[in-house]
């Protein structure tokens, strides 16, 4: 069990979860864990638009110089920038702050290996170790051996290079009026201006930061604004990116949303004709839809589903091979151009199949219909209420009425305090009808 660390770094609200103190200390002891070798070492540093950034930056460079590190600050970054310009810029270490889809309240901090991949649980319990047990104190570097800070106002543009390189040369974007939903998050500049230098024209909304209104009312999480700004532009396609745009959400030109599982169903498709997928399927997790399952079986590809979180769909990825994955929620993980999920490059590989194909969007992405699938959440404040009896017994009688025409899945959160329950199946009455029982007795043992 980890103490600090969850599905995604260590993530919480902000001088609550997230104090100063904790950040430093989280600083001093992944600068220990990572300081392998004599030469001089260095970490980089970026952040989505948060108030809160602020205060743990400077915690963290704290923490990090104190150990000997030198840190280089990138601002506001999207994450998979921080992942690239991790291993690009040769950094021992990488950091994202961030709490990606949240409120602005909460904040968090994402941690990325030398080679650009995020930690696994080994090396985050070694961290946590130091952060609990060990003496930070005795781990600090002598006043000549401190770290130094600098910021650097280069990397914007070499992220959007980088992206830009991710499509053939030969693809552009032009005659497509793109709408962009950036949700005041960490890609307000970089978004639009890459979407801009590939040809289209751009109209973007959530590219006014102010400290407060990250995720609120905009981004894949809150998608009603965008989808009314293509609907009153008659535009070609929207892109909704989260906090910190390592997700995607997609509204096709009639203004319908296209979540992650379809925009695999899309790539996928594509790798496959063009001969790329370099294993015969791809990885998602046991939340995506079963209609895509149906749908890359019937192109002769497997779908292999993992837990929830992007990091276990890439854990997957590597170990087995697979080329790409992902989530619903907009996680596409294409690991020929990036380590973790990047809703930027995953839309630039959507449009260019649309270019590809000219034909509107609506009908590229509508590769299946989905099953009627229901997810209810139910918060709890403490305790394990899906070791209750009558929970047990509840989700086994769900099961059984689901048959092997549907499935049942339940898990907590690994962010918040909420048990999930989703159900999916042919027959959408009693898809509901297995939910509500379940959050019924969720409900009642959780009070």
């Amino acid at each position: 069990m980890r103490k600090y660390f969850g599905t995604d770094g260590v993530r919480g609200r902000a001088n609550g979860v997230i104090t100063p103190e904790l950040a430093l200390k989280v600083g001093q002891a992944a600068g220990v864990v990572f300081q392998r070798g004599d030469h001089r070492h260095r970490v980089v540093i970026g952040k989505d638009t948060r108030l809160s950034g602020y205060m743990i930056e400077t915690a963290l460079v704290a923490g990090f110089t104190s150990v000997g590190m030198d840190v280089l600050l990138l601002g506001p970054m999207p994450t998979p920038a921080v992942a690239m310009l991790t291993r690009s810029m040769r950094a021992d270490l990488g950091v994202m702050i961030s709490a990606s889809h949240n409120p602005f309240e909460d904040n968090g901090i994402k941690l990325f290996g030398p080679d650009g991949f995020k930690l696994n649980d080994e090396v985050e319990l070694e961290i946590e170790a130091l952060l609990d047990g060990g003496d930070l104190r005795k781990k600090l570097a002598g006043s000549r051996d401190l770290g130094r800070a600098k910021r650097i106002e280069s990397v914007h543009a070499r992220y959007i290079e980088f992206a830009k390189r991710t499509l053939p040369r030969h693809v552009t974007l032009e005659g497509l009026r793109v709408v962009v939903d950036c949700a005041n998050g960490a890609a307000y500049r970089v978004a639009p201006e890459t979407l801009w230098e590939l040809g289209a024209e751009v109209i973007s909304i959530g590219v006014e930061p102010d400290g407060f209104n990250i995720n609120h009312d905009v981004g894949s999480t809150a998608p009603a604004a965008l989808v009314n700004k293509v609907r009153e532009l008659r535009a070609d396609v929207g892109i909704a990116l989260d906090g910190d745009a390592d997700r995607v959400l997609i509204v096709d030109e009639k203004g319908q949303k296209v979540d992650g599982d379809q925009l695999m169903a899309v790539v996928a498709r594509s790798w496959k004709e063009d001969e790329r997928l370099t294993q015969p399927g791809l990885v998602a997790t046991i939340m995506s839809n079963l209609g895509l399952e149906r749908y890359v079986n019937g192109l002769g590809l497997n779908l292999a589903r993992t837990a929830v979180g992007d990091r276990y769909v890439l854990e997957h990825m590597r170990e087995h091979g697979y080329n790409l994955g992902g989530e619903q929620s907009g996680h596409i993980i294409m690991s020929d151009y990036a380590t973790t999920g990047d809703g930027l490059v995953a839309a630039l590989q959507l449009l260019s199949v649309v270019k590809r194909q000219e034909r509107p969007v609506s009908e590229v992405c509508h590769c299946f219909e989905p099953l009627p699938q229901i997810l209810k959440n139910v918060r709890f404040r403490s305790g394990e209420p899906l070791r209750a009896d009558s929970v047990v017994t509840a989700i086994a009688h769900a099961k059984d009425r689901l048959g092997a025409s549907g499935r049942l899945v339940i898990r907590p959160s690994g962010t918040e305090p909420v048990i999930r329950v989703m159900a999916e199946g042919d027959d959408r009455d009693l898809v509901n009808e297995v939910v509500d029982e379940v959050v019924d007795a969720v409900t009642k043992a959780a009070a």
